[in-house]
């Protein structure tokens, strides 16, 4: 299956450069909204754009949360820099409205996709808490679990940001797990795609039995990474 993966947008219409006849599966990483470049306007154009275009191929296009939709989902909780007092009330409404158009994390077999991806550490916090207690199947994938931790009440330990990222938490989870952390300790036994640590341009790093490719390059180049999976 062909796929294209389209990195942290704020505001950018770069999107539309691509041909989305020629994929399969189009996965959008996140952060479409918060920019210090572009006015509330804008923003929100392009945002609405993307999810006419999701509701246009509901099966074609995967819309992953970021670390900038999450305040405006949950408002008042979860605020992030660059959050917009004066978009809050519309983007709130959005979100919820449509937020069954998003999802936390795409997976194809052991190929995984989030935001800002996922670490060891972070991950056996995860396995061990009540909210995967909670949502767990004998069928759940990785993926089946962060979606539905996202939709049970329980999303606190999805939104985690350690010192790394100014926060407080001892490790940040897969919507703010920083560059220092998952190039340290990337999940075992997956190959990630993720946004969220600016780069200049794409990268991968691999290990055995494990990669990580950073695609938070719009703000450097109009990339799209192919990959077939």
């Amino acid at each position: 299956m062909k796929h294209v993966i389209i990195g942290d947008l704020h505001g950018r219409d770069v999107w539309q450069q691509v041909n989305f006849s020629k994929y399969e599966k189009a996965v959008f990483l996140g952060d479409y909204v918060d920019s210090f470049k572009r006015s509330d306007r804008v923003i929100l154009d392009n945002l609405k754009a993307v999810i006419a275009l999701k509701k246009r191929y509901p099966e074609k296009i995967v819309l992953l949360w970021g670390t900038h939709e999450f305040p405006y989902l949950h408002y008042p909780k979860y605020r992030c820099p660059g959050f917009r007092d004066s978009m809050q009330p519309e983007l709130t409404h959005l979100f919820n409205s449509n937020r069954e158009l998003f999802q936390l994390a795409y997976q194809r077999r052991n190929i995984i996709f989030t935001h800002a991806g996922i670490t060891n550490t972070w991950y056996r916090r995860f396995r061990d808490s009540v909210a995967v207690y909670k949502v767990r199947t004998y069928k759940s994938s990785l993926a089946d679990l962060l979606n539905a931790v996202e939709l049970s009440g329980y999303e606190d330990i999805l939104f985690t940001p350690s010192p790394f990222r100014t926060g407080e938490d001892d490790d940040g989870g897969p919507l703010w797990a920083d560059y220092m952390e998952t190039f340290q300790d990337a999940l075992n036994g997956y190959h990630q795609f993720v946004g969220h640590s600016p780069q200049d341009e794409p990268r991968q790093l691999c290990w055995r039995g494990k990669s990580i490719t950073y695609l938070d390059v719009l703000h450097k180049q109009n990339y799209f990474h192919e990959l077939h999976c």
